[in-house]
């Protein structure tokens, strides 16, 4: 659905700066994925680090002529004159406003899904349960923020006849917005966990919050074996229709009788409004069985038979809520989404593609199954592909399924394939011919097309850290959201982003705008640059060597003495080089590196002053121990050292010289020292330096078992007879050993992994390529997977058991483990 440019106006209740006609079919929030400038409609929203409106120009140089702002450029009627802005008082508040009008269009059932974990799953669940009869219009991905919810809610159309949105919450008065965007028909509420817990006094707050989705829903869903959301749901005196569910109570809407668990699946046996009925679930874990018991409700409450439950359950696909990013054989990077296909979810992976800043040439290229269940008119759904795919840069696209192939005129990419099936094209010239490509897998599961990925991935052995970019930016928000607005943030992604890999972490940080990213060597700021990277980086351990390297690519070093001070200035001049940025280091207390903040100020200013080759950017110091309580006192004398010597130094200059002490413990506990800018070190890797936590687990390293061995007691294990059994034991050996950064230490159970959730020790000394493990009461066998480190066993455990620090560990993690990266 379209509306003019005066509808909208009338809408979200603003004053209109322009006369231009236009017809609005795309709202657009972030300058970076625009698409169709012609149909869009820019919301300038305003938050604590950055304004849309500084993106009004970019955006009208790139065809966007519609905008909602809080300030209307002063030059409008000149520099943007056949452009609308349409004023309002909060931009925010106006999108929201404008998706809630549009659902007033709608008059069909709505599923409002929250809850702490599985909001996607069940959301994703029902769309395979639902989308063969009927056409479902769901949030994209993990859509559900007070951003997100509007823009789901948008691509509600004329063939949707079931809308399903997410709605996630992180502190109090944000459900009230999504509610009345919404407009549920039906409010699922999934599970109550600790997610975003520090905003609330309570789960029952956190809950009360959530449970304002439930009011004015004419049907809610929730299991009310929860006692604490079964008493909140009966305070507010509901009056519609509870089909709560339950594995307790007979008397629920939908009763859980009894869950046989056989191999790799789940039967379930029910009672619904008094019917019984089973069905077959393919996965075993008790978070499965809750959602799917969820989804069935709202399933068989939206009109599924009981028969085609059991058929489509049973079919079920695992939800992936990620993109992977691999490195692909022949110099080919890969996208992996080849787990749903539908036109809402390919806008987003081409979008994620074409916002890499790869800049070694590679060609985009799109492999796109089939695409099912939309709705729309084949011919309009592949025009469609074919103009998103164009928009997005992609210059080649390989078609795989026989109603894609039926429609490739419609395709309009200059380079284009077209296959019936998966295995005409793995065995075509066309699939040998794949090089320096960035390509994007996108297809419907039914295909296969995670064999592709297989077939196309670079190969290593089993043992693999995976990367969350998703809880990168998560973490780096947890910072920011202790941070003055206006204070700018340094990341740092030395020692190859603590063993993460540093160019998708750096693409992923430039992306949301960091102010500086940091490494220690100019070699790192090398690979950076020549993967795009085009933010300011900061060297931390420059090289004399490397002061031409540091000129040619613009990297900014520290400086610490006089003697790099004076060499740098020699080798600037010598290039020819005038006002080139250093940051200035100032010791207060680390005695590592640094001037004296006293005794050196003096000399400092003077040679800065009678030189024209470098100029101080940044002045800056180490605190010893923000991490600990017990250094306060220190901390405070470091700090007086350094405000007093870093304020002579910026008075002598009548320029901007940014200060900054603030590490990532120092951001949380000394606000009042974030100065102009504070630097992100461990936090950005989900670890709260302060006590170690977990705040958002970034890596996960990940091995598989070789072989399992039964060994009578008495026997020895590994290297030397170290690892001396007392009783008859199971001993598996997994691919990883201290060659892999698995540090020798952990070996001869002083630490341990985790096989299938189960604590396996490490038993006898840890070999250079191999690692043996104690699983003799575990349920496992050769193929299973084992977690070194990650979301359920902290990085912390292996650096408490060896007396070190969570740093050592990641850093030390091998080149020869293959990263894999993804986004929720």
């Amino acid at each position: 659905m379209t509306y003019t440019i005066e509808k909208v106006t009338t809408l979200i209740g603003s004053h209109r700066f322009g006369t231009a006609d236009a017809n609005i079919g795309f709202l657009l929030t972030d300058s970076r994925s625009l698409c169709f400038a012609e149909e869009t409609l820019f919301f300038a929203l305003k938050s604590g680090r950055g304004d849309g409106h500084n993106y009004i120009s970019d955006l009208y140089r790139r065809g966007v002529r519609n905008f909602v702002v809080e300030d209307v450029p002063a030059d409008y009627a000149t520099t943007y004159a056949d452009a609308n802005f349409l004023k309002v008082e909060n931009s925010l508040v106006a999108l929201q406003r404008l998706a809630e009008r549009h659902r007033d269009e709608y008059d069909i059932p709505v599923v409002g899904i929250t809850g702490s974990n599985g909001k996607t799953i069940v959301k994703e669940w029902l769309y395979q349960l639902l989308s063969p009869e009927m056409n479902v219009t769901r949030s994209p991905r993990s859509y559900n923020s007070q951003i997100g919810v509007p823009l789901s809610v948008w691509l509600l159309n004329e063939q949707s006849e079931v809308g399903v949105f997410e709605a996630g919450i992180s502190e109090p008065g944000e459900m009230l917005a999504l509610r009345d965007i919404i407009q549920s028909t039906i409010a699922v509420l999934t599970f109550i966990g600790d997610a975003h817990q520090k905003n609330f006094a309570s789960l029952e707050e956190k809950c009360r919050e959530k449970i304002i989705l439930f009011h004015d829903a004419k049907t809610i869903v929730y299991c009310k074996d929860d006692t604490l959301v079964d008493d909140v749901v009966k305070s507010f005196d509901y009056k519609g229709d509870n089909l709560s569910w339950s594995m307790k109570d007979p008397e629920a809407a939908l009763y859980v009788k009894q869950v046989d668990k056989n191999g790799l699946t789940s039967t379930v046996h029910y009672i619904f409004k008094g019917e019984e009925g089973e069905y077959e679930l393919p996965f075993i874990d008790e978070a499965s069985v809750r959602n799917s018991a969820t989804t069935a409700v709202v399933a068989l409450h939206l009109g599924l038979s009981k028969e085609l439950l059991a058929e489509r359950m049973k079919n079920l696909e695992p939800v992936a809520m990620r993109l992977e990013v691999k490195e692909g054989q022949h110099g080919c990077t890969l996208i992996n989404d080849s787990y749903n296909s539908d036109i809402n979810s390919l806008d987003i992976a081409l979008d994620f593609m074409s916002r890499r800043p790869d800049h070694k040439g590679l060609g985009r290229t799109l492999i796109l199954s089939d695409i099912y269940q939309t709705g729309e008119p084949l011919e309009q759904l592949y025009t469609g592909v074919s103009n998103l795919s164009l928009k997005r840069g992609v210059n080649k696209i390989i078609g795989i399924g026989p109603q894609i192939m039926a429609h490739a005129d419609l395709i309009k990419v200059p380079e284009k394939f077209f296959f019936h099936d998966i295995t005409s094209f793995i065995h075509s010239t066309v699939f040998e011919n794949l090089r320096d490509e960035v390509i994007l897998i996108k297809g419907a599961r039914r295909f296969g097309f995670d064999n592709i990925t297989e077939l196309l991935v670079k190969k290593v052995h089993e043992t693999i850290l995976e990367v969350n970019l998703s809880n990168v930016v998560k973490n780096l928000n947890f910072y920011r959201s202790f941070m003055k607005p206006e204070t700018k943030l340094v990341c740092m992604i030395k020692a190859d982003a603590y063993g993460a890999g540093a160019v998708e972490i750096a693409k992923t940080l430039q992306d949301h705008r960091v102010d500086y990213l940091a490494v220690a060597v100019a070699d790192e700021g090398v690979t950076l640059r020549k993967n795009g990277i085009t933010s300011n980086i900061m060297i931390m351990n420059p090289e004399m060597s490397a002061f031409k390297t540091m000129f040619d690519y613009d990297l900014e070093p520290e400086v610490y003495s006089f003697r790099l001070l004076d060499a740098l200035v020699r080798e600037a001049q010598k290039n020819g080089i005038s006002n080139f940025p250093v940051h200035i280091k100032l010791d207060t207390g680390m005695h590592r590196l640094g001037f004296d903040p006293l005794k050196d100020m003096p000399e400092l200013i003077d040679r800065l002053q009678h030189q024209s080759a470098v100029i101080p950017r940044s002045v800056f110091s180490h605190f010893v121990g923000s991490d600990s309580d017990s250094f306060d006192e220190f901390s405070a004398h470091q700090f007086e050292l350094f405000d007093k010597g870093s304020k002579q130094l910026c008075a002598a200059f009548p320029h901007k010289i940014l200060r900054h002490i603030d590490n990532s413990a120092g951001i949380e506990h000394f606000p009042e020292r974030q100065l102009d800018m504070c630097r992100l070190g461990l936090g950005l890797y989900g670890y709260d330096s302060r006590d170690n936590s977990m705040i958002n687990n970034v890596t996960t390293l990940k091995t598989t078992i070789l072989q399992i061995h039964d060994i009578p007691a008495n026997e020895t294990i590994g290297y030397s007879r170290r690892g001396t059994l007392t009783r008859d034991s199971r001993i598996a050996a997994i691919p990883i050993g201290y060659a892999d950064g698995l540090n020798r230490h952990l070996g001869n159970r002083h630490c341990y992994c985790l096989v299938n959730g189960k604590k396996a020790e490490y038993v006898g000394n840890i070999c250079m390529d191999v690692a043996m493990i104690d699983v003799t009461d575990i349920d496992c066998k050769e193929g299973d997977q084992v977690i070194l480190f990650g979301e359920e066993l902290p990085v912390t455990v292996l650096s408490d058991a060896i007396d070190t620090i969570p740093y050592e560990v990641l850093t030390g993690i091998s080149n020869r483990v293959k990263r894999v990266y993804y986004q929720d």
